[in-house]
């Protein structure tokens, strides 16, 4: 047998037998932070090893030592791509939709009449594929990064919007009447009273529209775009069968919208503390 491939089972053993006797060990933070950094390196790891191993050719999947001497090579392209699609599409379709979605949230929660209405069509709505509506955004709103705000807000909009819906509706009867003892007005109370109580599933809306946002921003470029941008970069890169510049875009859409998820989590923790969820 190959002795990359003998190297990989090695290794493989090892931080088998690693992980298992730090799940044995008292829970706390560094334990929290060694056991997927350790899972996350071994696959790094093994990948490198069995692509070796196996000699597979870089068309079919590219080494891990090939793909980040590529992100390095590339950091200027990439940050341009990043800056497109991300931080012009991604995070306006993100505000735009998820701004709008509590505010519609808000108008439904006051006229019972939209809750029988809107929210069936946002069922709707929501079922439409990505696929189908990416390419008419384009039509409508150009190939620049105005058409992927588009479909990023279309993809963010019901999810929110659900989602606030059903936390403005937590609050129980005993609360609303001790704010009407108080002559509380419907304002005072959605502010005093109903938001904050609606706070966390606001913040799950959040965290779901933040892969939602790149997800949508990335497909929706597939179907026309300027010379630059992390889907035109992929579509045009798989077509030139460069296939660690694919996953060197993997990795950056990867990270980014993990470090924004973790983001919102981590306003959530600040803004939420006080809520059961948030207690050791």
């Amino acid at each position: 047998m190959n002795t990359l491939v003998v190297g990989a089972l090695a290794i493989w053993a090892s931080a088998w037998w690693f992980n298992v006797r730090l799940s044995k060990l008292p829970q706390n933070r560094l334990v929290g932070l060694l056991q997927p950094l350790l899972f996350g390196v071994t696959l790094l790891v093994l990948w490198e090893l069995l692509v070796r191993g196996f000699a597979v050719s870089p068309v079919l999947l590219p080494a891990p030592s090939a793909i980040g001497a590529r992100f390095a090579a590339s950091l200027p392209i990439l940050w341009a791509d990043l800056v497109q699609t991300f931080v012009k599409g991604a995070l306006t379709g993100y505000a735009i939709g998820c701004g709008s979605a509590i505010l519609v949230a808000i108008a439904v929660d006051r006229l019972p009449f939209l809750r029988r209405g809107l929210l069936p069509v946002g069922n709707f709505v929501a079922a439409l594929p990505i696929i189908g509506m990416a390419p008419i955004m384009v039509m409508w709103f150009g190939f620049d990064w105005q058409s992927k705000a588009a479909v990023v807000v279309l993809m963010c909009f019901f999810p929110m919007l659900v989602n606030s819906v059903q936390g403005l509706i937590t609050t129980d009867h005993l609360q609303r009447d001790l704010m009407r003892t108080y002559a509380a007005s419907y304002w005072q109370t959605l502010f005093k009273l109903r938001l904050p109580a609606a706070s966390p599933f606001l913040f799950n809306g959040l965290k779901i529209c933040t892969t939602l946002a790149l997800i949508g921003a990335i497909v929706a470029e597939f179907f026309g775009s300027p010379t630059v941008g992390m889907g035109f970069r992929i579509s045009t890169e798989v077509g030139r069968l460069q296939l660690d510049m694919v996953w060197a875009e993997i990795t950056v859409a990867a990270v980014v919208g993990s470090s924004f998820y973790g983001l919102v989590a981590l306003v959530e923790r600040m803004v939420t503390f006080w809520h059961p969820s948030q207690r050791g």
